[in-house]
């Protein structure tokens, strides 16, 4: 089912998180405190938005790195619908895709609660003081996928290459200490997976 983000919380704290990424270590918010810019990206294994923008996603992330921003990527789905989303898929997908940055599982579902959540990809970006400064989409681009237009929203872009041009021009205004670029525009995939009565009233 097509989500769009909820891009709430502007202003917050980012919730804390203690998970185990896809070699088996336990990763937490507290060991990127030295990062200026963090990156929270809710993705997961078999959606095609996810998979749509996955390598320039990449990319991204390395070009950035030097600059001082951390990616983050979590995976909260229940994976009893899309077994393909289970831990030991995740560790492949790591590995294939190259990933150079933390792939943490979020089995318990808490964390993608705690950020509010709701769909794969959802980015949540925060600054030095790990308030949330940009909550969505990393650009315009969507995959060409086969399903009904959904009342009262726009079609999807699928004529445009991935840039990732909204998240890039976020990360710049806050590497340079200026206020987040406005509109911000949800981003939009795949619901999160929920596991039964794990799933909160506005999923």
């Amino acid at each position: 089912m097509l989500k769009l983000s909820r891009m709430t919380g502007l202003g917050d704290s980012a919730p804390d998180f203690a998970l185990s990424d896809t070699d088996g270590q336990t990763r937490t918010l507290a060991e990127f405190s030295d990062k200026p810019a963090l990156l929270v990206a809710f993705i997961c294994n078999h959606c095609p938005f996810v998979l749509h923008m996955i390598d320039r996603l990449v990319e991204f992330a390395q070009e950035y790195r030097p600059r001082g921003l951390q990616v983050v990527a979590i995976s909260s789905n229940w994976p009893a619908e899309f077994p393909e989303d289970d831990f030991a898929h995740m560790q492949a997908f790591a590995r294939d895709r190259q990933l150079p940055f933390p792939y943490l599982y979020d089995e318990s579902q808490e964390v993608a609660l705690a950020y509010n959540a709701i769909c794969t990809p959802d980015f949540f970006l925060y600054g030095p003081d790990r308030t949330l400064y940009y909550a969505g989409q990393f650009d315009a681009s969507r995959p060409k996928i086969n399903r009904p237009p959904v009342p009262g929203l726009p079609p999807l872009r699928t004529d445009l290459p991935v840039t990732g041009e909204d998240m890039r021009r976020a990360v710049d205004a806050l590497l340079a200490g200026q206020p987040a670029p406005q509109p911000q525009h949800p981003s939009a995939g795949c619901s999160i997976k929920w596991r039964p009565g794990m799933d909160p009233s506005w999923a």
